[in-house]
C-alpha cells in the first residue's frame, strides 16, 4: 500500500504542480504515520505492540536462549494486581506470612498469578530484608521468600561484615518470576513458579558494588566472599549455580527451591 503512495507522490513531483505536490506529499505522510517501516526503502513493517526486535519470537511458553536474566518480559511489563481483600489463603500461607514477619521482610501480596503452565497461586513482592533493599522488587512465593530472607539475614549479611567489615546496603536481582522453559529444555523453569530468584550483584553499605561475575585471579577477598555465597546457599536452597557452572550462568547466582528426590541439591 505504502509502494502505491510512494509512486503517486513522485508522479506527481514530475508534473510539478504546487497544490498536487502538496497534497500527495500530506497523503504520503499519513501512510507513513500508520505505518512503522520505511515508505522509502524495502524495510517491512514491525507490529510494535507483539514483541520488541530485541527478543525473537517466541512459540508457546517464553524461553530465554542463552539465558538472560534480565530479560523477563517478552513484550510490555506485566502489571501487578494487589490481592483481593476478600482472598482466602491457606493456614500454611499464613504461616509463612508469619515467619516473613519475624524475618522482617517488607512485602506486598499480589493476585494470583497464571499464565497458562506459569504461575503463582499466593504470590508476594518482596521489596527489603530488614534493612537490605531487593531492587528491582522479586515476585516469588512465600516459601522462596522466606528461605531467601533466612539466607540474607544469616549467611549473607554476616559473611559481608567479615569480609568487608560492612553490612549489605542492596542486593540486585535480574529475574524473579518469570514464565520461560529452562533454557535449551522443553522443561518449565522455577523461575515459571515463582521459585527461583538471580542475583546479579551486592552493594555493601561502604560503596562496594560486588558483582557476581567471576573475580580476577588477585581478587582474593571478593572470590572468599562469593565462594561463601555459594557454599552457604546450599544449606538453605535446593539449586544453586553460578559462574564457572556454565555460560549461562556466568553473571549472576540462580538460587531455586525446586522439590527433588531423596533430598538431592544441586550446587555447582
Amino acid at each position: 500500500m505504502a509502494g502505491k503512495f510512494r509512486a503517486v507522490f513522485f508522479a506527481t513531483a514530475r508534473r510539478s504542480k504546487p497544490a498536487a505536490l502538496l497534497a500527495a506529499g500530506l497523503t504520503l505522510a499519513a501512510v507513513s504515520a500508520c505505518n512503522t517501516g520505511s515508505v522509502l526503502s524495502l524495510q517491512p513493517a514491525v507490529d510494535v505492540g507483539a514483541q520488541t526486535a530485541a527478543v525473537p519470537q517466541y512459540t508457546g511458553m517464553q524461553r530465554l536462549v542463552p539465558s538472560n536474566p534480565y530479560m523477563t518480559q517478552a513484550a510490555y511489563p506485566r502489571m501487578d494486581e494487589p490481592m483481593s481483600p476478600v482472598e482466602q489463603i491457606p493456614a500454611s500461607e499464613v504461616d509463612c506470612r508469619q515467619q516473613l514477619k519475624r524475618l522482617d521482610v517488607a512485602y506486598t501480596d499480589l493476585a494470583p498469578i497464571r499464565e497458562g503452565q506459569c504461575g503463582i497461586d499466593y504470590p508476594v513482592k518482596v521489596t527489603a530484608i530488614g534493612s537490605v533493599e531487593m531492587k528491582p522488587a522479586a515476585t516469588l512465593t512465600c516459601d522462596m521468600a522466606a528461605t531467601f530472607a533466612a539466607w540474607t539475614k544469616n549467611e549473607l549479611v554476616p559473611s559481608a561484615r567479615w569480609r568487608y567489615f560492612s553490612g549489605v546496603k542492596t542486593i540486585h536481582q535480574g529475574s524473579s518470576y518469570s514464565c520461560r522453559n529452562i533454557a535449551g529444555e522443553g522443561v518449565l523453569s522455577e523461575h515459571g513458579k515463582g521459585n527461583a530468584l538471580d542475583v546479579m550483584s551486592i552493594e555493601l553499605n561502604n560503596g562496594d558494588d560486588i558483582d557476581v561475575r567471576k573475580p580476577g585471579l588477585f581478587a582474593f577477598r571478593t572470590r572468599g566472599f562469593l565462594n561463601n555465597v555459594r557454599a552457604d546457599g546450599c544449606q538453605y536452597f535446593t539449586t544453586v549455580l553460578g559462574p564457572g557452572y556454565n555460560y549461562d550462568h556466568r553473571n549472576h547466582f540462580h538460587f531455586d527451591i525446586k522439590n527433588r528426590r531423596n533430598g538431592y541439591r544441586a550446587c555447582r
